[in-house]
């Protein structure tokens, strides 16, 4: 969809899978699920051996981890390929990776989807901050925060990998211009 000029509705659809996917369930987290803080041990490593928007990245996320707003068991990793039309069944999310945290993480990956040239198209991300904090009841600031944060773990594990990391790097920065 947002690769044929309906990324607003496709936003739209994954932030309400979203709302669903955090629907509470249970008394308390289930066992075995990965705090975030364990995620980001990545971006903490290339911040020192890189800095520059590697520090920047790894500083807000610091902050966020240190101050975590809305706890819920995450899926981690909501995005366009991991979110399928069941049809009868409505939207089935896939591949999740049993995380816990705050819930406007989940949000986060949206940015750097479904592709690098979708997710820095001129004024596309300004749009999904709009739907994405309207949707998902989210704080703006906050959001692109965690915007901020998931592009450069994103760019962490592509080093670790062994790729480019300037794809993740760069929807980091256009995420830190973007001014309340």
């Amino acid at each position: 969809m947002a690769r044929c000029g309906q990324d607003d509705d496709a936003t739209r659809i994954l932030c309400r899978t979203t709302i669903a996917l955090h629907a509470p369930r249970y008394q308390t987290a289930p066992i075995g699920l990965i705090p975030l803080e364990v995620w980001f041990h990545a971006l903490e490593i290339a911040a020192t051996q890189h800095g520059g928007t590697f520090a920047t990245c790894a500083g807000v996320a610091r902050s966020l981890l240190a101050d975590p707003r809305e706890p819920v068991v995450l899926h981690g990793d909501v995005h366009h390929d991991n979110v399928l039309d069941g049809e009868a069944h409505g939207w089935l999310v896939i591949d999740p990776k049993g995380l816990v945290g705050e819930r406007g993480f989940e949000y986060a990956n949206l940015f750097r989807n479904p592709d690098l040239a979708t997710a820095l198209a001129p004024g596309q991300m300004r749009r999904r901050i709009q739907i994405v904090t309207q949707e998902g009841n989210l704080d703006r600031r906050r959001l692109l925060d965690w915007v901020v944060a998931y592009a450069g773990l994103g760019a962490a594990w592509s080093l670790e990998d062994g790729d480019d990391p300037t794809p993740g790097l760069a929807i980091a920065e256009q995420a830190a211009a973007i001014f309340i």
